[in-house]
């Protein structure tokens, strides 16, 4: 269950950063309070997955979750550069996450 715990909270911290770009510097309320909410939850279900995951394999796997998840959602929804460049970095993060649960 810990894996679900941290993958959702993985998920749960991209779409906090997605409102966090929504609130316009926290201009508008309702985005606001849903980047605060998804943040609280993401770190509530880290906590949670941290309790069987070693924390060296767990805050990679999240960070790497957010990071890549965040990229490429800024190209998706916010039309960011597709650079190749770009892609080929994020293909590196997930790998990294792939290895890292694999060896854990």
């Amino acid at each position: 269950m810990s894996w679900v715990f941290l993958i959702t909270a993985g998920l749960f911290e991209i779409v906090g950063v997605m409102l966090l770009k929504l609130s316009e510097g926290f201009t508008k309320v309702k985005y606001t309070i849903g980047f605060a909410l998804n943040l609280g939850l993401s770190f509530f279900l880290l906590s949670l997955s941290l309790e069987e995951i070693p924390i060296s394999v767990g805050y990679g796997i999240w960070t790497g979750i957010g990071a890549a998840g965040s990229v490429l959602m800024g190209m998706i929804l916010f039309k960011e550069s597709k650079d190749v460049k770009k892609l080929v970095l994020v293909a590196g993060i997930i790998i990294s996450i792939v290895g890292l649960k694999l060896v854990s």
